[in-house]
C-alpha cells in the first residue's frame, strides 16, 4: 500500500556577511526597563550574556538589503538543491515576523506579501503558483512546514518552497541588552510530495502546534525603548526570565506529543533540532524533554548548535542549522538515510510546535 509523503528534496540558506562579535558592543550604554542605566561595566553585562546565551557573534544584514532579498537567495540555493524547475512549484510560503524594513527605519513593509516579493525575485512567472505569509513568532518556519505537509498530502500540492527569513536587527533596542541575541539570516526548504510504502514511514509523519494565549501572550511583544529620549518607537521587548520557564514546561511537553502521535520513544530519535533562541534554555529543553523518558539528562550529540556563531535569528534558525549540517558545515553532526529528525520551535504568541521527520 503506498500513501503520499512529503520529503524535503533541497535545502539552502543565506547568512549575511557583517559579522557582530559581542566586543562591538562595547561601547553601548544599557539601560533598565525603568530607564536607568545599569550600575555594572557594559564589558560586565557582555561576558554575563555570553555566560548565559552561548553567543559569541551574530549577522547583520547588508545595509541595501532587505528580509525578502535574504529569503529568495536562500531559496535560489533550496530549488536547485531539489532539483526541480520553479516553474513546478505550487506554493511559496514565506515566514517572517517583521516584513521588509530598510535600513535605518522602523517601519515594516507588508505589502505586497514577501511570498509576492520572493517569487519576484525567483523570476517564477506560473499565476498557478500562490505565495503568501505566515506570522507565527519564531516557530513560524515550522509551522509553515506543516502548512505545506499538509497541503501535499491533501492532492493541492507537488513542491512547496517553505523559507524563514529575519532581520532583527533593525528592530532591537540599542539601549536593551537582550538585544545582542538577535540576529539576521534566511533558510529554506523545498518540501515535496513522493510516494512510498506506509510501512517505510519516511518524509514528514506528525506534527504539533500549540498557543498559549492568556497570561503568557505577552511575553515577547513590542515596547518602548528603555531610553526615554529614544521612546516614541517600538522595539522587540522580551520577558526572559518568563520565557525560560515557559519553555522549560511547555516545549518537552510538546515535542512528546509529536512523537507518541508517531508511537515513536525518544531512543529512536536521531537529532533534535530545536529554535537557537538561548544556548542555556535550549539544552534544559533538552534534559527536560529525556526526562519526561526516565533519563537524567540529554545525551550531548542530540542537540546541534549554532547559536554561539549565528545568534537568534528567528524563523530561519531551524532551516540554517538543518543545511548547515547537510552540507557538512556544522562540525561533529550529519544526517543519514533513516535518520529521524525532531524539528521544533517556540516564540511569540506563546507558541510551539514540532514536526517528525524521517529521511529516506
Amino acid at each position: 500500500m503506498s500513501q503520499v509523503q512529503s520529503i524535503i528534496t533541497g535545502s539552502g540558506h543565506y547568512l549575511p556577511n557583517k559579522v557582530m562579535p559581542n566586543e562591538s558592543f562595547g561601547s553601548h550604554s544599557f539601560y533598565t526597563e525603568k530607564g536607568e542605566p545599569f550600575s555594572n561595566e557594559t564589558a560586565d553585562i557582555i561576558r554575563k550574556f555570553y555566560d548565559i546565551t552561548g553567543i559569541q557573534e551574530r549577522r547583520y544584514l547588508e545595509e541595501d538589503l532587505k528580509s525578502s532579498d535574504m529569503a529568495a537567495f536562500a531559496g535560489k540555493k533550496a530549488i536547485a538543491a531539489a532539483g526541480i524547475n520553479r516553474e513546478d512549484i505550487d506554493q511559496v510560503i514565506v515566514a517572517h515576523n517583521f516584513g521588509d524594513i530598510r535600513h535605518g527605519s522602523l517601519v515594516p513593509d507588508l505589502m505586497p506579501s514577501l511570498a509576492a516579493k520572493v517569487k519576484n525575485l525567483l523570476n517564477i512567472k506560473n499565476p498557478s503558483c500562490v505565495a503568501y505569509d505566515i506570522i507565527f513568532g519564531c516557530p513560524g518556519w515550522v509551522q509553515a512546514m506543516i502548512q505545506a505537509d499538509i497541503y501535499i498530502k491533501s492532492g493541492n500540492a507537488q513542491h512547496c518552497l517553505v523559507i524563514g527569513t529575519e532581520a532583527l536587527s533593525r528592530v532591537v533596542d540599542p539601549s536593551d541588552r537582550d538585544s545582542m541575541i538577535f540576529a539576521d539570516g534566511a533558510g529554506a526548504f523545498v518540501l515535496s510530495a513522493g510516494e512510498g510504502s506506509v510501512a517505510a514511514k519516511t518524509g514528514m509523519l506528525t506534527h504539533a502546534s500549540v498557543t498559549h494565549a492568556m497570561q503568557d501572550v505577552n511575553y515577547l511583544s513590542m515596547g518602548e525603548s528603555n531610553k526615554a529620549e529614544e521612546a516614541d518607537n517600538l522595539y522587540i521587548k522580551m520577558q526572559g526570565r518568563r520565557i525560560y520557564n515557559y519553555a522549560l514546561l511547555e516545549v518537552p511537553k510538546a515535542i512528546k506529543s509529536c512523537l507518541d502521535k508517531a508511537n515513536v520513544h525518544i531512543d529512536d530519535v536521531s537529532k533534535v533540532l530545536i529554535h537557537q533562541a538561548n544556548e542555556k534554555m535550549d539544552m534544559a529543553i533538552g534534559d527536560r524533554l529525556y526526562s519526561l523518558y526516565g533519563y537524567d539528562e540529554m545525551p550531548k550529540d542530540k542537540m546541534p548548535m549554532n547559536i554561539q556563531k549565528m545568534g537568534n535569528n528567528s524563523v530561519a534558525t531551524v532551516p540554517v542549522l538543518y543545511d548547515m549540517i547537510a552540507n557538512g558545515d556544522l562540525d561533529g553532526h550529519s544526517f543519514g538515510s533513516g535518520d529521524l529528525l525532531v524539528m521544533a520551535s517556540v516564540g511569540a504568541g506563546m507558541s510551539i510546535n514540532a514536526f517528525l521527520y524521517r529521511i529516506p
